[in-house]
Protein backbone atom coordinates (compact mmCIF):
# COMPACT_ATOMS: atom_id res chain seq x y z
CA UNK A 1 0.00 0.00 0.00
CA UNK A 2 1.59 3.36 -0.76
CA UNK A 3 2.76 5.40 1.68
CA UNK A 4 0.37 7.45 3.49
CA UNK A 5 0.90 11.48 4.16
CA UNK A 6 0.56 12.48 8.14
CA UNK A 7 -2.71 15.15 8.00
CA UNK A 8 -2.68 17.72 10.57
CA UNK A 9 -6.15 18.73 11.81
CA UNK A 10 -6.28 22.39 12.35
CA UNK A 11 -8.99 23.44 15.64
CA UNK A 12 -8.99 26.79 16.92
CA UNK A 13 -9.53 26.62 20.89
CA UNK A 14 -9.49 29.38 23.01
CA UNK A 15 -7.13 29.70 25.96
CA UNK A 16 -10.30 31.20 28.43
CA UNK A 17 -12.45 27.10 27.60
CA UNK A 18 -9.45 25.81 27.89
CA UNK A 19 -8.73 27.02 31.43
CA UNK A 20 -12.25 27.27 32.56
CA UNK A 21 -13.14 24.04 30.91
CA UNK A 22 -12.53 20.25 31.56
CA UNK A 23 -9.08 20.82 32.83
CA UNK A 24 -10.60 22.36 35.82
CA UNK A 25 -13.38 19.40 35.37
CA UNK A 26 -16.19 22.15 34.81
CA UNK A 27 -18.69 21.08 32.27
CA UNK A 28 -17.90 24.59 30.35
CA UNK A 29 -15.39 22.03 29.02
CA UNK A 30 -18.04 20.34 26.31
CA UNK A 31 -17.68 23.16 24.10
CA UNK A 32 -13.73 22.62 23.57
CA UNK A 33 -13.62 19.08 23.42
CA UNK A 34 -16.91 18.02 21.94
CA UNK A 35 -14.89 17.55 18.55
CA UNK A 36 -13.11 15.37 19.76
CA UNK A 37 -15.54 13.09 21.54
CA UNK A 38 -18.34 13.18 18.20
CA UNK A 39 -15.21 13.46 15.43
CA UNK A 40 -16.83 16.57 14.33
CA UNK A 41 -13.41 18.38 13.24
CA UNK A 42 -13.50 21.82 11.62
CA UNK A 43 -12.54 21.04 8.48
CA UNK A 44 -14.20 22.16 5.09
CA UNK A 45 -15.34 18.90 3.19
CA UNK A 46 -14.90 18.84 -0.54
CA UNK A 47 -17.72 19.30 -2.73
CA UNK A 48 -17.34 16.01 -4.54
CA UNK A 49 -17.43 14.19 -1.17
CA UNK A 50 -20.66 12.27 -0.79
CA UNK A 51 -23.53 14.01 2.31
CA UNK A 52 -23.51 11.20 5.00
CA UNK A 53 -26.63 9.99 6.27
CA UNK A 54 -28.58 11.81 9.01
CA UNK A 55 -30.80 10.00 11.35
CA UNK A 56 -33.66 11.66 13.59
CA UNK A 57 -33.19 11.73 17.22
CA UNK A 58 -36.04 9.28 19.16
CA UNK A 59 -36.62 9.71 22.66
CA UNK A 60 -37.36 7.32 25.07
CA UNK A 61 -40.97 7.51 26.12
CA UNK A 62 -41.17 5.18 28.33
CA UNK A 63 -37.88 6.50 30.61
CA UNK A 64 -39.68 8.65 32.69
CA UNK A 65 -41.70 5.75 34.75
CA UNK A 66 -38.65 4.22 35.12
CA UNK A 67 -37.24 6.81 36.44
CA UNK A 68 -34.34 7.09 33.72
CA UNK A 69 -33.26 10.49 32.75
CA UNK A 70 -30.75 13.34 32.05
CA UNK A 71 -29.31 15.05 34.53
CA UNK A 72 -32.06 17.95 33.86
CA UNK A 73 -35.01 15.40 33.99
CA UNK A 74 -35.45 15.18 30.31
CA UNK A 75 -35.60 12.42 28.80
CA UNK A 76 -33.09 10.58 26.99
CA UNK A 77 -32.46 9.63 23.23
CA UNK A 78 -30.83 7.62 20.78
CA UNK A 79 -30.58 7.89 17.02
CA UNK A 80 -31.34 4.20 14.67
CA UNK A 81 -30.68 3.25 11.01
CA UNK A 82 -32.30 0.31 10.30
CA UNK A 83 -30.22 -2.65 8.94
CA UNK A 84 -30.95 -4.50 5.86
CA UNK A 85 -30.16 -7.37 4.27
CA UNK A 86 -27.86 -9.80 5.37
CA UNK A 87 -26.99 -7.36 8.59
CA UNK A 88 -31.25 -6.58 9.00
CA UNK A 89 -30.40 -9.27 12.24
CA UNK A 90 -27.51 -7.68 13.18
CA UNK A 91 -26.98 -4.91 15.74
CA UNK A 92 -24.35 -2.08 16.30
CA UNK A 93 -25.03 -0.08 19.64
CA UNK A 94 -22.38 3.21 19.78
CA UNK A 95 -22.61 5.13 23.06
CA UNK A 96 -21.72 8.38 22.76
CA UNK A 97 -18.72 9.80 24.92
CA UNK A 98 -18.45 13.82 26.13
CA UNK A 99 -16.18 13.89 29.60
CA UNK A 100 -17.65 13.70 33.19
CA UNK A 101 -19.24 15.65 35.98
CA UNK A 102 -17.70 15.82 39.63
CA UNK A 103 -19.23 17.58 41.40
CA UNK A 104 -22.59 19.67 41.79
CA UNK A 105 -21.38 23.10 40.47
CA UNK A 106 -20.34 21.51 37.26
CA UNK A 107 -23.00 18.82 37.01
CA UNK A 108 -25.67 22.09 36.84
CA UNK A 109 -23.80 23.86 34.03
CA UNK A 110 -23.58 20.49 31.90
CA UNK A 111 -27.88 19.87 32.18
CA UNK A 112 -27.60 23.16 30.13
CA UNK A 113 -25.79 22.11 27.74
CA UNK A 114 -26.67 19.00 25.18
CA UNK A 115 -24.48 16.70 27.60
CA UNK A 116 -27.10 17.01 30.66
CA UNK A 117 -30.43 17.57 28.66
CA UNK A 118 -32.20 16.46 25.89
CA UNK A 119 -33.72 19.55 25.12
CA UNK A 120 -30.91 20.79 23.94
CA UNK A 121 -29.77 17.69 21.70
CA UNK A 122 -29.53 17.44 17.26
CA UNK A 123 -32.50 16.72 16.23
CA UNK A 124 -30.40 15.02 13.47
CA UNK A 125 -26.70 14.11 13.72
CA UNK A 126 -24.56 12.53 10.73
CA UNK A 127 -23.67 9.03 10.73
CA UNK A 128 -20.28 8.90 9.48
CA UNK A 129 -17.10 6.16 10.06
CA UNK A 130 -18.13 2.80 11.89
CA UNK A 131 -21.94 4.17 12.06
CA UNK A 132 -21.41 5.04 7.83
CA UNK A 133 -24.54 2.86 5.89
CA UNK A 134 -22.09 3.24 2.79
CA UNK A 135 -19.88 -0.34 2.47
CA UNK A 136 -17.17 1.67 0.95
CA UNK A 137 -16.84 3.74 4.56
CA UNK A 138 -17.75 1.11 6.61
CA UNK A 139 -17.36 -2.56 4.85
CA UNK A 140 -18.59 -5.03 7.54
CA UNK A 141 -21.29 -2.79 9.84
CA UNK A 142 -22.55 -0.75 7.00
CA UNK A 143 -26.39 -2.66 6.70
CA UNK A 144 -26.39 -3.47 10.43
CA UNK A 145 -29.22 -1.75 12.56
CA UNK A 146 -26.96 1.21 13.84
CA UNK A 147 -27.68 3.16 17.22
CA UNK A 148 -26.09 6.12 18.75
CA UNK A 149 -27.04 6.10 22.69
CA UNK A 150 -26.87 10.02 23.46
CA UNK A 151 -24.92 10.70 26.74
CA UNK A 152 -26.61 12.95 29.30
CA UNK A 153 -25.87 11.64 32.68
CA UNK A 154 -22.17 12.54 33.10
CA UNK A 155 -20.81 9.22 34.56
CA UNK A 156 -20.27 6.93 31.38
CA UNK A 157 -24.06 5.62 32.01
CA UNK A 158 -22.82 4.17 35.16
CA UNK A 159 -24.38 6.37 37.80
CA UNK A 160 -27.84 6.02 40.05
CA UNK A 161 -28.24 8.61 43.06
CA UNK A 162 -29.97 12.21 43.04
CA UNK A 163 -29.70 15.69 44.57
CA UNK A 164 -32.79 17.60 45.09
CA UNK A 165 -31.35 20.46 46.08
CA UNK A 166 -29.85 20.96 42.75
CA UNK A 167 -32.52 19.39 40.96
CA UNK A 168 -29.86 16.98 39.29
CA UNK A 169 -30.34 13.10 38.43
CA UNK A 170 -27.44 11.08 38.33
CA UNK A 171 -29.25 8.13 36.42
CA UNK A 172 -26.65 6.78 33.90
CA UNK A 173 -27.64 2.93 34.70
CA UNK A 174 -31.17 3.63 34.46
CA UNK A 175 -30.52 5.44 31.09
CA UNK A 176 -28.52 2.04 29.88
CA UNK A 177 -31.43 -0.03 31.03
CA UNK A 178 -34.15 1.70 29.46
CA UNK A 179 -32.31 2.28 26.35
CA UNK A 180 -31.62 -1.67 26.26
CA UNK A 181 -35.12 -2.85 26.37
CA UNK A 182 -36.49 -0.50 23.99
CA UNK A 183 -33.52 -1.58 21.43
CA UNK A 184 -35.02 -5.09 22.37
CA UNK A 185 -38.46 -4.40 21.66
CA UNK A 186 -37.15 -2.39 18.23
CA UNK A 187 -35.84 -6.08 17.48
CA UNK A 188 -32.84 -6.19 19.04
CA UNK A 189 -34.05 -9.16 20.76
CA UNK A 190 -33.61 -10.92 17.40
CA UNK A 191 -29.81 -10.29 17.00
CA UNK A 192 -27.69 -13.18 16.01
CA UNK A 193 -24.52 -10.13 15.89
CA UNK A 194 -24.13 -7.89 18.28
CA UNK A 195 -21.16 -5.29 18.88
CA UNK A 196 -21.04 -3.00 21.48
CA UNK A 197 -18.94 0.26 20.97
CA UNK A 198 -18.10 3.64 22.29
CA UNK A 199 -16.01 6.67 22.21
CA UNK A 200 -14.03 8.44 24.70
CA UNK A 201 -16.63 8.39 28.02
CA UNK A 202 -18.63 6.12 26.27
CA UNK A 203 -15.56 3.85 25.31
CA UNK A 204 -15.04 3.59 28.93
CA UNK A 205 -18.85 2.84 28.90
CA UNK A 206 -18.27 0.13 26.80
CA UNK A 207 -15.86 -1.97 28.81
CA UNK A 208 -18.11 -1.18 31.81
CA UNK A 209 -21.18 -2.37 30.40
CA UNK A 210 -19.51 -4.92 28.22
CA UNK A 211 -20.73 -8.12 30.19
CA UNK A 212 -23.92 -6.70 30.77
CA UNK A 213 -24.78 -6.55 26.65
CA UNK A 214 -23.90 -9.96 26.24
CA UNK A 215 -26.45 -11.20 28.67
CA UNK A 216 -28.91 -9.85 26.80
CA UNK A 217 -28.73 -12.02 24.18
CA UNK A 218 -28.48 -15.89 23.62
CA UNK A 219 -25.61 -18.01 23.93
CA UNK A 220 -25.39 -19.15 20.07
CA UNK A 221 -25.16 -15.35 18.97
CA UNK A 222 -21.82 -13.40 18.55
CA UNK A 223 -21.71 -10.91 20.90
CA UNK A 224 -18.17 -8.15 21.23
CA UNK A 225 -17.55 -4.83 22.41
CA UNK A 226 -15.41 -2.19 21.02
CA UNK A 227 -13.78 0.82 23.38
CA UNK A 228 -12.56 3.58 21.37
CA UNK A 229 -10.23 6.61 23.19
CA UNK A 230 -11.69 4.92 26.61
CA UNK A 231 -8.44 3.71 27.78
CA UNK A 232 -8.02 6.50 30.60
CA UNK A 233 -4.68 5.87 32.61
CA UNK A 234 -4.59 6.57 36.14
CA UNK A 235 -1.51 8.37 35.17
CA UNK A 236 0.68 10.99 37.30
CA UNK A 237 0.38 14.47 35.77
CA UNK A 238 3.58 16.70 34.85
CA UNK A 239 3.01 18.18 38.92
CA UNK A 240 3.51 14.86 40.30
CA UNK A 241 -0.62 14.53 40.98
CA UNK A 242 -3.10 12.57 39.82
CA UNK A 243 -5.76 14.78 37.93
CA UNK A 244 -7.61 12.07 36.69
CA UNK A 245 -8.09 9.88 39.74
CA UNK A 246 -9.38 13.06 41.37
CA UNK A 247 -11.90 13.38 38.62
CA UNK A 248 -13.08 10.12 38.74
CA UNK A 249 -12.89 9.97 42.43
CA UNK A 250 -15.48 12.85 42.24
CA UNK A 251 -17.47 11.30 39.35
CA UNK A 252 -17.79 7.66 41.70
CA UNK A 253 -18.66 9.40 44.91
CA UNK A 254 -21.16 12.05 43.49
CA UNK A 255 -23.35 10.10 41.38
CA UNK A 256 -22.70 6.37 43.56
CA UNK A 257 -21.37 4.65 40.20
CA UNK A 258 -19.62 1.86 42.55
CA UNK A 259 -23.21 0.04 43.02
CA UNK A 260 -22.98 -0.53 39.40
CA UNK A 261 -19.36 -1.40 39.02
CA UNK A 262 -18.02 -5.47 38.65
CA UNK A 263 -17.72 -6.75 42.17
CA UNK A 264 -14.70 -8.56 41.45
CA UNK A 265 -13.01 -5.72 41.09
CA UNK A 266 -14.61 -4.14 44.25
CA UNK A 267 -13.27 -6.68 46.08
CA UNK A 268 -9.56 -6.08 45.30
CA UNK A 269 -9.78 -2.28 45.18
CA UNK A 270 -11.66 0.77 45.38
CA UNK A 271 -14.62 1.95 43.99
CA UNK A 272 -12.41 4.76 42.05
CA UNK A 273 -9.66 2.86 41.23
CA UNK A 274 -11.95 0.07 39.49
CA UNK A 275 -13.19 3.05 37.31
CA UNK A 276 -10.38 3.34 35.54
CA UNK A 277 -10.03 0.74 32.16
CA UNK A 278 -6.55 -0.03 33.32
CA UNK A 279 -7.95 -1.66 36.41
CA UNK A 280 -11.53 -2.81 34.74
CA UNK A 281 -10.38 -4.99 31.97
CA UNK A 282 -9.41 -7.89 33.80
CA UNK A 283 -12.89 -8.72 34.86
CA UNK A 284 -14.52 -8.57 31.56
CA UNK A 285 -15.62 -11.93 30.17
CA UNK A 286 -17.14 -10.48 26.52
CA UNK A 287 -14.84 -10.13 23.91
CA UNK A 288 -13.44 -7.20 23.53
CA UNK A 289 -11.47 -4.68 21.77
CA UNK A 290 -9.32 -1.94 22.77
CA UNK A 291 -8.57 1.12 20.21
CA UNK A 292 -6.24 3.74 21.68
CA UNK A 293 -4.21 6.09 20.47
CA UNK A 294 -0.93 5.86 22.54
CA UNK A 295 -0.47 9.71 22.61
CA UNK A 296 -4.05 10.67 23.38
CA UNK A 297 -5.12 14.06 23.25
CA UNK A 298 -7.64 14.41 26.23
CA UNK A 299 -5.58 13.03 28.03
CA UNK A 300 -2.73 14.76 27.45
CA UNK A 301 -4.29 18.21 27.57
CA UNK A 302 -6.81 17.26 30.29
CA UNK A 303 -5.11 14.45 32.74
CA UNK A 304 -0.81 14.98 32.06
CA UNK A 305 -0.88 18.63 31.11
CA UNK A 306 -3.92 20.50 32.57
CA UNK A 307 -3.38 24.09 33.71
CA UNK A 308 -4.03 23.61 37.31
CA UNK A 309 -0.84 21.03 36.66
CA UNK A 310 1.16 23.35 34.67
CA UNK A 311 0.22 26.76 36.01
CA UNK A 312 3.38 28.42 34.12
CA UNK A 313 1.85 26.97 30.42
CA UNK A 314 5.47 25.24 29.87
CA UNK A 315 3.30 22.65 28.42
CA UNK A 316 0.76 25.20 25.91
CA UNK A 317 3.53 24.77 23.06
CA UNK A 318 3.82 21.23 23.22
CA UNK A 319 -0.34 20.83 23.99
CA UNK A 320 -1.29 22.91 20.97
CA UNK A 321 1.47 21.02 18.33
CA UNK A 322 3.57 17.94 19.42
CA UNK A 323 5.90 19.15 17.18
CA UNK A 324 6.72 21.99 19.41
CA UNK A 325 7.87 19.52 22.21
CA UNK A 326 11.04 19.65 23.98
CA UNK A 327 13.07 15.94 24.06
CA UNK A 328 11.99 15.96 27.93
CA UNK A 329 8.49 16.47 27.17
CA UNK A 330 8.65 13.62 24.00
CA UNK A 331 10.34 11.25 26.59
CA UNK A 332 7.46 11.73 29.42
CA UNK A 333 5.09 11.14 26.77
CA UNK A 334 6.77 7.83 26.07
CA UNK A 335 6.39 6.88 29.49
CA UNK A 336 2.94 7.10 29.14
CA UNK A 337 2.80 5.06 26.15
CA UNK A 338 5.07 2.81 27.89
CA UNK A 339 2.81 2.67 30.93
CA UNK A 340 -0.29 1.70 28.41
CA UNK A 341 1.44 -1.02 26.80
CA UNK A 342 2.36 -2.53 30.29
CA UNK A 343 -1.27 -1.95 31.54
CA UNK A 344 -2.85 -3.92 28.68
CA UNK A 345 0.15 -6.74 29.03
CA UNK A 346 -1.96 -9.46 30.45
CA UNK A 347 -5.41 -8.42 28.24
CA UNK A 348 -3.09 -9.13 24.86
CA UNK A 349 -2.44 -12.32 25.95
CA UNK A 350 -6.09 -13.91 25.71
CA UNK A 351 -7.05 -15.09 21.97
CA UNK A 352 -10.61 -13.59 22.11
CA UNK A 353 -9.28 -9.81 22.53
CA UNK A 354 -8.01 -7.16 19.98
CA UNK A 355 -5.91 -4.41 20.11
CA UNK A 356 -4.90 -1.67 17.79
CA UNK A 357 -2.92 1.11 19.36
CA UNK A 358 -1.67 3.40 17.00
CA UNK A 359 1.31 6.14 17.84
CA UNK A 360 -0.92 9.06 16.87
CA UNK A 361 -2.03 12.47 18.97
CA UNK A 362 -5.82 12.31 18.39
CA UNK A 363 -8.93 10.69 20.25
CA UNK A 364 -11.97 9.11 18.74
CA UNK A 365 -10.78 7.19 16.21
CA UNK A 366 -14.17 4.93 14.70
CA UNK A 367 -16.30 7.72 14.39
CA UNK A 368 -14.67 10.04 12.16
CA UNK A 369 -14.41 8.84 8.49
CA UNK A 370 -10.86 9.40 7.84
CA UNK A 371 -9.46 7.32 10.41
CA UNK A 372 -12.35 4.82 10.26
CA UNK A 373 -11.58 4.32 6.79
CA UNK A 374 -10.38 6.05 3.89
CA UNK A 375 -7.66 6.06 1.02
CA UNK A 376 -5.56 8.08 4.32
CA UNK A 377 -6.57 6.52 7.05
CA UNK A 378 -4.63 5.22 9.97
CA UNK A 379 -2.45 2.31 9.50
CA UNK A 380 -0.69 -0.86 11.17
CA UNK A 381 1.37 -3.04 9.18
CA UNK A 382 -0.91 -1.77 6.04
CA UNK A 383 -3.87 -2.13 7.96
CA UNK A 384 -6.95 0.70 8.48
CA UNK A 385 -8.83 0.65 11.89
CA UNK A 386 -11.84 -0.70 10.24
CA UNK A 387 -10.72 -3.59 8.50
CA UNK A 388 -8.64 -4.15 11.40
CA UNK A 389 -11.48 -4.64 14.13
CA UNK A 390 -14.19 -6.11 11.43
CA UNK A 391 -11.50 -8.71 11.53
CA UNK A 392 -11.17 -9.32 15.00
CA UNK A 393 -15.17 -9.46 15.43
CA UNK A 394 -15.65 -11.68 12.37
CA UNK A 395 -12.45 -14.12 13.71
CA UNK A 396 -11.00 -13.84 10.00
CA UNK A 397 -7.87 -12.82 12.01
CA UNK A 398 -6.04 -12.49 15.24
CA UNK A 399 -5.45 -9.09 15.74
CA UNK A 400 -3.09 -7.30 18.15
CA UNK A 401 -1.72 -4.37 16.37
CA UNK A 402 0.52 -2.24 18.35
CA UNK A 403 1.94 0.47 16.38
CA UNK A 404 6.09 1.55 16.82
CA UNK A 405 6.78 4.28 19.19
CA UNK A 406 6.24 8.21 17.96
CA UNK A 407 7.46 9.83 15.47
CA UNK A 408 7.81 6.29 13.36
CA UNK A 409 3.68 6.32 11.99
CA UNK A 410 3.47 8.88 9.27
CA UNK A 411 -0.08 7.66 8.66
CA UNK A 412 -1.38 9.02 11.65
CA UNK A 413 -4.25 12.30 11.24
CA UNK A 414 -2.69 14.14 14.16
CA UNK A 415 -5.10 16.92 16.01
CA UNK A 416 -3.02 20.09 15.93
CA UNK A 417 -4.45 22.86 18.38
CA UNK A 418 -4.23 26.83 17.57
CA UNK A 419 -4.91 28.73 21.14
CA UNK A 420 -5.80 31.87 20.73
Amino acid sequence: MKMMRMKLLLVAVEVACLVSGIFSFGSQTLSQLSFLENGVVSTRPSSTQPQPLMVDLTLIQEALSKGAVCLDGTLPGYHLDRGFGSGADSWLVHLEGGGWCDTIRNCVYRKHTRRGSSKFMENQIPFTGILSNKPEENPDFFNWNRVKLRYCDGASFSGDAEDESAQLQFRGQKIWLAAMEELMSKGMQKANQALLSGCSAGGLASIIHCDEFRSLFPESSKVKCLSDAGFFLDAIDVSGGRTLRNLFGGVVQLQDVQKNLPKSCLNQLDPTSCFFPQNLIDHIETPLFLLNTAYDVWQVQASLAPPSADRLGSWNECKSNHANCSSSQIQFLQDFRNQMLSDITDFSRSSQTGLFINSCFAHCQSERQETWFADDSPLIEDKPIAVAVGDWYFDREVVKAIDCAYPCDNSCHNLVFNFK
